[in-house]
Order: structure tokens, then sequence, then C-alpha cells
């Protein structure tokens, strides 16, 4: 990359650092029990939840990988934020009031109350490992790309360096200190990648000149069934099925809204980031194809964003650029710590061993410090494995979402399915997933063989919904379930939130008339 820095550069960056510790650590004598490192005292008002699952959400990858999208296919990538809305609505009004309502801790917790201790079992085992590889470990091997491409030091300096920032005030503070931390991140990673934009559209002339020097399906948000790679058919039909689990069953995402101070507070929260996505195609994937019309002889769409920041931004907003890049990594990582050391201490500790809040305290510092390491290892293992590692890694979640899609779908919208059907449809779909999706990759029989991963799917989820179903009804339902039905509770939701419901159909009739007008 080599990015030219100067000593103002510089500057920024170390006070961007030296404020992200300030913010990391203060306050942090404030409340030294349980539900400070796990879920903040279940006290997170609405734009502290909407800013820390920005963060999260809004990894390196996304920042690079969006502009790459941008760069060699246009708008279409903007599918997967602004589709994002309906998702985080179903986790806001029929989720949430769920997992509140249970006073759960880990989402894994959920499926305990709901269908007992196996399925329990393996959303404990399957969130521990999505949390370490998908997004631990491969957070800090793309940042220690990004990191050691800037700076010049070997890539295993620099995800140590990552790896050590972020458990530092992650493993004293707990969820407080990251959300802290997050809404700081948000901030700095929406103000550069808006003075990019801008800048940006200044050195072009305007929107309509943009438009006029790139193709035309460079402005559509649907592509044709034809295409390779993002027909609307396969966004339409497969990106649903990631999007339940990603927004709705997530330990890492989820959460955030966990901790809310009520659960008025966590349907705003959802609200507040649902918003937040209309304006992230502008400042994420615009500056793509701004470096397609600037940039296309010698760029490649992988390091558009970093042509972008090294081409167009002076100095000191170079070290602003730099800093949100980092922001959106360090964030990554640290809110993926404090998931796994709230579902380890909290659902694998306490099934061998009884503790008391302090003991669960300090097992949870631990914890963080052990899966940081861990972390680093696994890190370090992606980079003997090539470019495709963070495909794979996508991959992986992609072939898993099917069946923890269709289980806590069914388990909060049909009172009738029981634990024998979730547990079929758990274990014996994830098996079938897992071996799918190996030939998937493979290219076995042949390349070619499988469709598009997400109609893959797509498919997949229509035929364990039928399993689902079918299994219910010809076994015996479960008695006594302690959670009601959605069909059960709808008079109390929708009561309880008729502003709540105006607001998203606001919102509603925002993200349809931005389909209307990109089609």
């Amino acid at each position: 990359m080599n990015l030219s820095f100067n000593q103002v550069d510089y500057f920024v960056l170390g006070c961007y650092i030296l404020a992200l510790f300030f913010i990391g650590f203060y306050l942090n004598r404030k409340g030294k029990g349980q539900e400070d490192i796990f879920l903040g005292g279940r006290t997170l008002k609405w734009w502290q939840i909407g800013f820390s699952m920005f963060s999260a959400n809004a990894g390196p990858m996304m920042l690079i990988g969006f502009a790459g999208i941008g760069f060699s296919h246009g708008i279409v990538g903007s599918n997967f934020e602004l589709l994002a809305w309906i998702f985080l609505m179903l986790l806001s009004m029929v989720f949430l009031p769920y997992y509140l309502k249970a006073k759960i801790s880990t989402i894994p917790q959920f499926l305990l109350i709901r269908f007992g201790k196996r399925s329990y079992n393996f959303l404990v085992i399957y969130s521990l490992i999505s949390i370490l590889v998908v997004w631990l470990g491969s957070a800090l091997y793309a940042g220690g790309l990004l990191i050691s491409g800037i700076f010049g030091c070997s890539l295993f300096v620099a995800i140590v360096v990552i790896a050590c920032i972020a458990t530092s005030f992650t493993a004293v503070g707990g969820l407080k200190a990251v959300v802290r931390t997050g809404v700081f991140q948000s901030v700095i990673i929406i103000a550069s990648s808006i003075v990019l934009t801008f800048i940006g559209f200044q050195k072009i002339g305007g929107i309509g000149s943009l438009m006029s020097q790139t193709p035309a399906s460079y402005w559509k948000l649907f592509l044709p069934a034809s295409h390779p790679e993002y027909s609307w058919i396969s966004i339409v039909l497969g990106y649903p099925v990631v999007a339940i689990y990603y927004w709705c069953a997530d330990q890492t995402i989820v959460q955030k809204v966990l901790a809310a101070k009520d659960l008025k507070e966590g349907q705003y929260g959802a609200i507040f980031i649902a918003a937040l996505k209309i304006i992230m195609p502008l400042i994420f994937i615009v500056p793509g194809i701004m470096c397609y019309v600037l940039f296309k002889d010698t760029a490649q769409p992988d390091n558009a964003y970093i042509t972008m920041i090294k081409r167009l931004m002076p100095h000191g907003l170079l070290g602003l650029s730099i800093a949100a890049l980092i922001a959106a990594l360090i964030d990554t990582v640290s809110s993926s710590l404090n998931a796994f050391c709230t579902v380890f201490t909290l659902d694998v500790v306490t099934q061998v061993k009884d503790l008391n809040q302090k003991q669960q305290v300090k097992m949870g510092r631990w914890i963080t410090l052990i899966s940081a390491a861990c972390g680093v290892g696994i890190a370090m293992l992606f980079s003997y494995s090539g470019k495709d590692f963070f495909e794979l890694s996508q991959g992986l979640v992609s072939i898993l979402a099917p069946p923890l899609s269709v289980v806590f779908l069914a388990g909060v919208m049909w009172k009738r399915v029981n634990s024998t059907a979730a547990e079929i449809v758990l274990y014996g779909g994830g098996l079938l997933c897992l071996i799918l999706g190996a030939c998937h990759v493979l290219n076995y029989p042949y390349k070619g063989y499988w469709p598009h991963f997400l109609m893959l799917s797509f498919y997949i989820f229509v035929a364990l919904t039928v399993v689902i179903i079918v299994t219910s009804l010809l076994t015996k339902p479960k008695e006594n379930m302690a959670l009601p039905s959605l069909l059960e509770s709808k008079n109390e939701v929708v009561a309880s939130s008729r502003t709540t419901w105006l607001v998203w159909l606001g919102l509603a009739s925002v993200m349809v008339l931005i389909y209307i007008l990109f089609n």
C-alpha cells in the first residue's frame, strides 16, 4: 500500500489511540459486577445500542469489501445493507420481546428454555466456534493484513498489537467498555467515510458526472437473474436465510439489545441502526464506484478503498481515514471477545461448576484473554489458506444458517414445535449443511454442479422448514412451554409498541422509495 504518512497523520492516529484507551477505561470504576462484564447492567440506551451494533457490523472487510463491489458491480451490494431493516424489525418486534421476557443473557439460553438441553448445547458449541473462527480469527487476520501493509511490520506483530489493544479494555470494562468505544468508533468511521465521499464528488464533479461515466447497470439494485454473482433471485431468496440468523440470533450482534434498559430502548436501538443503513451505501459503496471512474486503470476491486484514501485524502485526513479502518477492526475484535467470554462463562463453565458473581467476573476476564490468544493463532492459520479465507469463513455462516434460522423462527412463531423437531433440524440439518457446504466449496463432484451458495441456503431452508413442520405434527407437543407463541402474545406486543410500529412503517416507506428510484 505504501501510504506516505507525515507528522500530522501520526499525530491524528496517536490522538485516536489515546482517545480509545481513555474512553475504554473511563468510568470503569463504576460497577464491578457480573452484569458490567456481560450485559453492561442491562442499562444501555437506544443510541448506545445502535452505534455499538453498527461498529461491530462495520468491520474492515465491510469497508474494503463494499468498495470492491462498488468498483466492479456498482450499487448492487447495497442490498445487503438496505434489506437488513426487515430483519432488524424482526429482531425488534418479534424476537426481542421473547428474549427480554425470558431474561436470557446469551442466545443459547433461549433454546434451553424453549427446546431443552440438547438444542441448547448445539447452539453453545456453534456460537463459540462461530465467534472464534468467523468473527475473531478472520477479523484479526484481515486487520493484520491491513495494518502490516500500511506500516510495514510483520503480519504476526500486527495481529498481536490489535489483539492486545482490543483485549485490554474488553477484559477490564466488559460490555460497557465495548459499547462506549463502539459509539466513538462509529463516529470516526462515519465521519471519515463522509469526508472521503465528499472529496470524491468534488474530484469527479457531482453525482451526474459520476453516473454518466459508469455503466447503467452500476445503478441498479436488482441485477438480472442471469447474473453469476448478484442476481436478484439469489438476493431475494437466499439473503434472508442468512440475515435471520445474523441479525436475530447471533450472539455478537444481539448481545447489544439484550443489554437494553427495557424493551423500548432495545427496539429504538434496532430502529437507529436500521436508519443508519440508509447512508451506508453512500459512504461505503459509492467510493468504490468513484475509484472505478478515477483510477480504473491502476486500481483493483480489492484495493479500491485504500486507493481512494491514498490518492485523495490530504495529510491529517489520511491519518483519520486509517484511524477509521483501525476503529472498525478494533470494535469487531472487542465485540467478538466479549461475546465469546459471555457464552463460555455463562453457558459452559456454569454447567461444570457453580460460580458466584465475583468468580464469574474473574472467569470472564481470563476467558477473554485466552480467547484472544486463540484468535491470534487462528488468524495466523488463515495466513496459510490463501486469498479465499474470507469467502470460506462467510460460507461457513451461510452453510449453518438454515437450520438455525428455521428453529428460531419456528420457536417464536409456532407453539406446536417441540424439542424433537428442533433437535432433528439442528443436528441432522447441521450435518447435512456441513456435507453440502464441503462439496460446494470443493466443487465436488465437479465445478458448476452446485447452485450459488445463497440459493443453496434457500433450498436447505425450505427443506428443513418442511421437516420441522411434519416432525412437530407427528410427535407430541411440548407441555408447559415457558413462553407464549407469537400468535398468543401478539396483542401485548402490538399494543405496547404501537409508536414503534409507526416508526418502522416510516422507515419502510423510505426503503421502498429507494428501490423504486434505483430500479
